[in-house]
């Protein structure tokens, strides 16, 4: 089919002079564009009156108003779109120099990124190599008002349009094959890819925009709150004579006095009264006096009007109690077996509701009546034990002092009635809380028991905790005896070599004697180191200190070069949490043919450790 025109929407109407065979189909791919076909041989789609040429889109920025666009389907210009589940059939396009042709419908339709803020720009990629600036603003004329065209060397270009609506347009052209005239080159054909461009003139004017609605925002929200604000009170003026004889007169007026009052409790706190104006200021006060009798002649007027508009209310309550009674009456009546059998299934179950109903509302009424008269009957008892003990309560109508006393002693066994049942209800609360009591005596022993047996417990650790304690303390005592043992020894020593040395000298022996001297000092010493060994090295005194010592060879044997004493006691800590780096450490010096001690580093970085050098030894032997 051959086209005849093409218009640009129906905000700026251009007529466009082209023949057209089938209008038809033209107006309906028009319409699927979402445009306005102009020029058509044919009834015109949409009037001219209809098309506003000053429509602004931007009209809700400054007015607050959102603008009617023509173009909203479902408005009566535009017929509303097709069913999302109904694919849309989309036709060829033909334009002056080319042609587009419609997609597959059956292949999905073509991927778009994320609409940027604001995007008034489209990327159009797949263009012919041979295509025209003049070509493609003829091709996306239709969908709007073009600001921009900005074409690369390559096959895309970008495209910015002078409203955001417009861009929609333009992507329902994304699928299209466009062919330069009737010419089969690939250079003059290609398939049009429209995707959304993010581009920095559409970010900079959306967030104008949007710095606009902010500031409309806070302008009418400033608006709402000056409306809202209460009013500010009225200035007050500053003392002078002239003003305190004013307000002595406004004290006297019944409508100013309230404004006056306010004036002169200002000015005695800030400090006005004085000697020579207290005259003054007393006649203010006296004036202000003069009205509490007024004041409480209006409380009296208002507590009879409200008197009389209780009365009234009780009157009309009784009146509709009364007629409530008479409905119920009827509704009695009409379910006697007499006229009950006469009425139908469906006639019986309205009846039997309506009665219903209405006697709960009866009874409800009835209640507010007994409470208005219970509320009266308080009043009138707290005036007679205020006024007079021993007045009696006088009643006019001895119809409503028999009714009151009837409600008396209904209320009296109403209550006797409560009592009895609060009664029952502590009876049965102690005897649940005798359950309760013996549930929680049972869980009280329980728990009297576990905390006994880990009070046991607890003791049978704290004396196996004493008895290590008083080892340790054992040898430690030990220790120290040997070591004031060989410090005695050493002086000892020290002394007969020193005689030795002397009696040398005197006596005028050779360098040999003096050498065989010290090699006996050192014989004695060594002798007397071993003595001290061995009776460190003791047979163990339990199996515990045999597996450490186990334990202790292997964790050494695995570490060659030795491992200092804090390792040592947090790897055997994992074992047993109970054992000290004190006690491993003497279970290390009590056997020095096993277990060595070597100092390694130098300066801040010296260390001690441990090595195992029981195979050592076995060499050596």
């Amino acid at each position: 089919a051959a086209a005849d025109g093409l218009g640009s929407i129906a905000i700026d109407t251009t007529q466009l002079n082209m023949s057209v065979t089938d209008p038809t189909a033209w107006a309906t791919a028009m319409n699927n564009l979402g445009m306005v076909p102009v020029g058509l041989a044919g009834q015109q789609l949409v009037t001219d009156s209809i098309c506003v040429p000053g429509f602004d889109p931007s009209l809700s920025m400054m007015t607050g108003i959102t603008p009617i666009n023509p173009m909203i389907p479902g408005m009566g210009l535009v017929p509303p779109p097709p069913p999302t589940d109904v694919p849309v059939v989309k036709e060829i396009i033909h334009c002056k120099s080319c042609t587009l042709f419609p997609p597959n419908p059956n292949l999905p339709p073509p991927s778009t990124r994320e609409r940027p803020p604001g995007c008034k720009t489209v990327f159009v990629g797949g263009l012919p190599e041979n295509a025209t600036e003049e070509i493609i603003q003829e091709v996306f004329e239709q969908c709007g008002d073009i600001t921009a065209i900005r074409k690369s060397k390559k096959n895309f270009c970008h495209i910015r349009f002078a409203e955001e609506f417009m861009v929609d347009k333009a992507i329902y052209l994304s699928g299209y094959r466009m062919r330069l005239g009737s010419s089969t080159d690939k250079k003059d054909s290609g398939r049009l890819h429209v995707d959304f461009a993010q581009a920095r003139d559409d970010f900079y004017e959306w967030e104008c925009k949007q710095r606009m609605l902010a500031r409309e925002e806070r302008h009418r929200r400033k608006m709402e709150e000056d409306r809202l604000r209460p009013p500010s009170p009225p200035a007050i003026m500053h003392y002078s004579e002239h003003e305190a004889a004013l307000l002595a007169e406004k004290l006297k007026d019944d409508s100013k006095f309230s404004e006056a009052i306010t004036v002169l409790l200002t000015w005695i706190e800030r400090g006005e009264v004085n000697r020579r104006s207290a005259n003054q200021f007393y006649s203010m006060v006296q004036s202000a006096n003069s009205h509490v009798r007024r004041l409480m002649n209006e409380k009296a007027a208002h507590e009879q009007e409200m008197e009389q508009a209780k009365e009234s209310f009780k009157n009309a309550l009784t009146g509709i109690l009364t007629q409530f009674e008479q409905i119920v009456a009827v509704f009695n009546a009409s379910t006697r077996q007499k006229a009950w059998d006469h009425f139908s299934k469906a006639q019986r179950k309205n009846i039997d509701i309506w009665r219903k109903h209405s006697e709960e509302l009866r009874n409800a009424h009835s209640e507010q009546l007994m409470g208005i008269r219970r509320e009266e009957e308080m009043e009138m008892s707290d005036d007679d034990s205020a006024d007079n003990p021993s007045k009696k309560l006088r009643v006019d109508d001895s119809a409503l002092a028999a009714q009151a006393y009837a409600l008396k002693e209904e209320n009296d066994s109403l209550r006797w009635q409560l009592d009895a049942y609060r009664n029952e209800v502590e009876l049965l609360k102690q005897e649940k809380g005798q359950l309760f009591r013996t549930e929680e005596s049972l869980t009280k022993d329980q728990q009297l028991q576990f905390l006994q047996q880990t009070m046991q417990g607890m003791q049978q650790q704290l004396l196996s905790i004493q008895e290590e304690l008083n080892n340790k303390k054992s040898e430690l005592e030990q220790a120290k005896e040997e070591q004031m043992h060989t410090q005695a020894m050493l002086k000892v020593l020290q002394e007969q070599l020193k005689s030795a040395k002397e009696l040398a000298e005197i006596n005028g022996h050779d360098e040999s004697q003096a050498n065989e001297i010290n090699v006996l000092t050192v014989a004695l010493v060594n002798q007397d180191r071993e003595k001290n060994s061995e009776k460190r090295s003791q047979g163990l005194k339990s199996e515990k200190e045999a597996l450490l010592i186990g334990i202790i060879s292997t964790f050494l044997h695995v570490h060659p070069f030795g491992a200092n004493i804090e390792y040592l006691w947090s790897y055997m800590q994992q074992l047993d949490s109970r054992i000290s780096a004190n006690e491993i450490e003497m279970l290390l010096m009590r056997l020095p043919r096993m277990f060595k001690q070597e100092f390694t580093g130098v300066g801040a970085t010296l260390e001690k450790r441990w090595k195992f050098c029981a195979f050592e030894g076995i060499k050596t032997i």
